[in-house]
């Protein structure tokens, strides 16, 4: 690549990153959806801090909301067993008289778990007060990877209604695991990789100069099970800016030699000053259709992952993304490119038929504006000839990241969504990726083809 090249693509990419809902597989938050708790339909999130690292006070924090009402649930205890590389660190009950259970965590680098707070009598329920908060201590999270919370529920509605059989329920969340790989260019010179991964540890990292090309290993649990509640997969590839050989308007990536969808790789210049990262980014339609491609395959479905990542000057436009029936696909794009406060941005949009491409006359939908899991906008409208737009102004305060959904497509109640994130520090930034530009943007699309049409 030419000096003249490298440098206006280094310019050209911006990538908005970070979102806790795309960092990685219950990264930040993960949710058991609608158990059957003795006749009712309870929602139980678990919650940590995106790292422990650093000295400030930390938090595991448990809601559990009843679907129906939207309310909490009152005196729930909890029996939670946590888990990290198949070891037990701790089961214990836990009772919240207003289903919001915050636990106040202590990590040491030795001695044993134990708790602080008030416990009650009839099952020794650990609770916590204003005077007396709960807390656990001891070696906790004290390296990265996946944290399993096994989760059952002992009592409901009242305190003293105990419930024998509840069901197990399993939230996994994701503490960071960062590494470092020095690798041999083709020169034979050395340079440093790094690959922070919001899942799992990864292993047998490989550069090869020959074919420029990454590749790296990660556990992965393909049981449905395990995969109902993953919402994202995400890991990211670090190296220097400097490193010309491996700079490129675009990379391609595979997963157990699957092609990825073109959103699953996205491209970072700006979060670090010297290095670039190329993020994976998996949504859960992303791994069904790898665990469906495999079971084509006849062979067993493996225990892990398998990626590549290559370099490519190819770049697609405009984002699309299915249903997930496939019934219909939408697809989408913005003018001006960049968005900035208080100007009006126009979301330009085509409904198509999931089979043939066709755009869709006639057809009704819901555009919906998300921000940090709250609407704050939504409309609907109507798109005689199958492509609409819908104009919105982002104020000073909306920055971060964002969904832009389409529901109700065709009264079908089928929806779909793009996920966008935007960058505080640089404005308001949503832009594609797009070498010409001199701004670029990650976006996310709930699915996407491979082969993308045009409006």
């Amino acid at each position: 690549m030419s000096p003249q090249k490298t440098g206006l693509f280094l310019i050209g990419v911006i990538l908005l990153f970070p979102i806790s809902s795309v960092y990685g597989h219950g990264l930040g938050i993960d949710t058991i959806r609608s158990a059957d708790i003795d006749g009712k339909e309870i929602s139980i999130s678990v919650e940590l801090p995106l790292s422990f690292d650093d000295d400030t006070e930390k938090q595991i924090t448990i809601t559990a909301t009843e679907d129906e009402t939207k309310d909490n649930a009152k005196n729930v205890t909890f029996l939670i067993g946590l888990f990290h590389e198949n070891e037990m660190i701790f089961r214990n009950y836990f009772f919240t008289p207003d289903g919001y259970l915050p636990i106040k965590v202590q990590a040491t680098q030795d001695g044993e778990i134990s708790f602080q707070g008030e416990q009650d009598s009839l099952l020794g329920a650990w609770y916590g007060t204003d005077s007396n908060p709960l807390v656990i201590s001891g070696p906790i999270f004290q390296s990265g990877g996946l944290y399993n919370f096994e989760i059952e529920v002992r009592t409901l509605d009242e305190p003293t209604n105990i419930i024998e059989d509840s069901g197990i329920y399993n939230a996994d969340l994701t503490v960071p695991v960062i590494s470092e790989h020095l690798q041999e260019d083709s020169e034979g010179s050395e340079v440093l990789f790094r690959m922070k991964s919001y899942f799992d540890k990864i292993s047998s990292f490989e550069y090869n100069p020959q074919n420029q090309q990454v590749t790296f290993e990660m556990p992965f649990d393909w049981s449905e099970q395990k995969m109902s509640h993953i919402p994202v997969v995400h890991e990211e590839v670090h190296f220097p800016k400097e490193f010309a050989e491996f700079l490129s308007g675009g990379y391609t990536g595979n997963v157990n030699g699957i092609e990825l969808f073109k959103s699953s790789i996205q491209v970072d210049d700006y979060t670090e000053e010297d290095e670039r990262i190329v993020h994976f980014v998996l949504l859960q339609d992303h791994l069904r259709f790898l665990k469906n491609q495999m079971k084509k395959t006849g062979e067993p479905l493996p225990d892990k992952m398998v990626f590549t990542l290559n370099t490519t000057e190819k770049i697609d436009f405009p984002l699309t993304a299915y249903t997930s029936s496939e019934d219909f696909l939408v697809n989408l794009s913005w003018d001006p490119v960049t968005i900035e406060p208080e100007t009006n941005t126009k979301f330009v949009f085509t409904i198509r038929d999931g089979q043939t491409g066709e755009p869709l006359r006639n057809s009704d939908y819901t555009f919906v504006i998300l921000q940090g899991g709250k609407e704050i906008h939504r409309v609907t409208g109507f798109a005689q000839v199958g492509g609409e737009s819908e104009d919105y102004y982002f104020t000073e305060d909306q920055t971060g990241p964002t969904i832009i959904r389409f529901e109700n497509i065709r009264n079908s109640g089928q929806e779909t969504e793009f996920g966008i994130v935007v960058a505080p520090e640089f404005g308001v930034f949503v832009t594609l990726i797009l070498v010409v530009s001199l701004i670029g943007v990650i976006l996310i699309s709930r699915k996407s083809m491979f082969s993308i049409k045009q409006f």
